[in-house]
């Protein structure tokens, strides 16, 4: 069992265990991955039944576990069988098979948090895109461009993170060996789940046919211990 950052404790649950990139811990902390269910700051699983991972307020589990409580005395002998629910209440339907009974607003709060759940987790996504570099304004009316504006280079982008933190690596596949690590704050961005970012490395892209990729990139949310996947990359070229 483990604490979160809320102070919740978390249970181990098979096959929900990720592990972190190897050698991590040169550039962000060292912990244990606590799996792609973890919800991001704020909310917590529901738990309408041991195995209900949906992540809700703090407010709604404890209705939740409220309703749980009380639906013996909320069931009759009925139309839809022994769990027919005494008006007016109705099924809360969480989950496939659910007939905890509840009133329609916590039927209809059950459904909107199903819909929600997975952009209130800490999925840790993160892609890789290009850019290039302009020319430079010199403030004097003229501009300033050098040979390798017209190169790409590496943009890590990330969405589903916890507001904050997140600190980005480069690493060399061969051996390990830290190439390239930042610090950036994951903000709320129009179009993108939880905490986004978008991080110019700098750094040149070095992909092309016949190269394959020779080194990895990664993000790791601070404020949970998640890590992203790796994501292949090809770095070390030399620019004339």
């Amino acid at each position: 069992m483990k604490r979160t950052s809320l102070g919740l404790a978390v249970l181990a649950i098979a096959g929900l265990t990720v592990t972190a990139p190897a050698a991590a811990s040169a550039a962000v902390s060292g912990s244990a991955d606590p799996g792609p269910e973890t919800c991001r700051q704020g909310y917590v699983w529901r738990v309408a039944k041991p195995s209900d991972l949906v992540c809700v307020t703090p407010a709604t589990r404890t209705q939740v576990a409220a309703d749980n409580a009380a639906k013996h005395g909320r069931w009759t002998t009925g139309a839809y069988g022994p769990h027919t629910c005494v008006v007016p209440y109705v099924w809360r339907n969480a989950y496939d098979g659910d007939d905890v009974c509840v009133t329609t607003r916590q039927r209809d709060l059950a459904a909107a948090d199903n819909g929600q759940s997975s952009a209130r987790k800490v999925l840790a996504k993160l892609w890789i895109t290009k850019y290039t570099i302009g020319p430079k304004d010199n403030g004097d009316g003229t501009a300033t461009t050098t040979s390798t504006d017209s190169i790409a280079r590496l943009k890590l982008n990330g969405s589903h993170y916890n507001f904050g933190t997140v600190k980005l690596a480069i690493r060399w596949s061969h051996n390990d060996a830290l190439y390239w690590h930042a610090g950036v704050t994951a903000k709320q961005a129009s179009g993108y789940p939880g905490g986004a970012f978008g991080y110019l490395t700098g750094k040149f892209d070095c992909s092309a046919k016949g190269k394959p990729a020779n080194a990895y990139a990664y993000a790791y949310d601070t404020m949970s211990g998640r890590f992203s996947a790796r994501v292949p990359v090809r770095i070390g070229c030399a620019v004339l």
